[in-house]
């Protein structure tokens, strides 16, 4: 498959520009047949940000001090980002995701391949951000891909070597676009695995906001550690239901990015986390941050596939707890360690554990 020529990235916060700016910096080692690098257009919602990066290839409300390649343009119009986009790439809250399908639905181009950077589940329907695109823009699923590992916008901006994950049904797909996305400093390995992919991507987010209460709360690198690998268990069991691979939970996609969203102060939903555990209530943190963090969203729709999937879950379900006002962090942290004794090799559910 040929380069692309033009990509569209729906979405101008952080991940999305960086992610254009990846597309664009690997575009100038790919030129398309006409000799040029792929035109990489980004929308955004708010005008000043638009003319801000198509004028000074800046975007200061969200990659302060990052200078955006020549061949990257930004417009307010989604109509002018999606025209003739062969790569249309989706980098919006998830929970607005498909009210923002359905407004640009008649203009996008049927023959693009719709690329996800979005690590949420929809809250109501439970459906995974790829469920959402292929059931909006009526897409075969082998027509969407996602893109996912420990990938914190700000460290790539700078351009610090990681490695991702681009997932999809359709091989070659999955190949052309990580072709499209092999910047010197970004390098994306493929995958079938498209459940296991997103969920990995999904629940690391609500791992992350225990995370961060533990450190509010001013507990040590034991106390997280065990948080961070039981966690893993949990992202493993839901995936695993839902038909996602186990080794695709070891890997960039599922390990890597949680360790990375855990580990790192750039990470809104360790940050959000840790918030909490300074006892801030949800809405206060909520109100302190300027980009979404998506596991306070996603939680209670992470819980609530779990419980029709029989998936025990109980860090989730202590996270929910908090959010929900129905337990302090303290007493969070007192629940989970105060759990039945079990192997650690015990993949069982509670309910099967009489």
């Amino acid at each position: 498959m040929k380069p692309p020529r033009k990509v569209a990235v729906l979405g101008a916060g952080s991940w999305g520009t960086t992610f254009a700016k990846v597309i664009a910096d690997a575009a100038r080692f790919s030129s398309n047949d006409d000799g040029h690098p792929a035109r990489v257009v980004v929308w955004a919602r708010r005008p000043e940000v638009a003319t801000e990066i198509d004028e000074r290839h800046r975007n200061s409300s969200y990659l302060d001090g990052i200078e955006l390649p020549e061949n990257v343009h930004a417009t307010a119009d989604p109509s002018e980002a999606l025209e003739h986009a062969d790569i249309v790439v989706l980098a919006v809250p998830a929970q607005t995701l498909r009210a923002q399908l359905r407004q640009v639905a008649d203009v996008l181009p049927r023959s693009a391949v719709v690329v996800s950077l979005m690590k949420g589940l929809e809250r109501d329907s439970d459906a995974r951000m790829s469920e959402v695109i292929c059931s909006e823009l009526g897409l075969d699923s082998s027509r969407v891909a996602v893109v996912s590992g420990p990938n914190l916008a700000m460290e790539i901006a700078r351009e610090e070597p990681t490695a991702s994950v681009v997932a999809c049904e359709d091989e070659e797909i999955a190949a052309w676009v990580a072709a499209a996305a092999s910047a010197p400093y970004f390098r994306p390995y493929t995958n079938s695995d498209v459940v296991g992919v997103e969920m990995g991507g999904i629940v690391k987010n609500v791992i992350a906001l225990a995370v961060g209460m533990c450190d509010g709360m001013g507990m040590g690198d034991n106390t997280k550690a065990s948080v961070i690998t039981r966690g893993l268990a949990e992202t493993t069991r839901l995936a695993s239901a839902l038909g996602g691979r186990i080794e695709t939970m070891a890997g960039l996609a599922g390990l890597g990015d949680l360790v990375a969203t855990c580990s790192s102060p750039l990470s809104r939903n360790r940050t959000a986390g840790r918030l909490l555990g300074e006892d801030l209530t949800p809405d206060e943190v909520v109100a302190s941050m300027t980009q979404t963090a998506e596991g306070m969203k996603s939680a209670h729709a992470v819980l609530h596939l779990a419980r029709r999937n029989d998936v025990e879950m109980p860090i989730t379900e202590a996270v929910v707890a908090v959010l929900d006002g129905r337990l302090s962090t303290t007493d969070m942290a007192r629940a989970l360690l105060g759990r039945d004794l079990k192997s650690e090799q015990d993949h069982r559910n509670e309910s099967d554990d009489e």
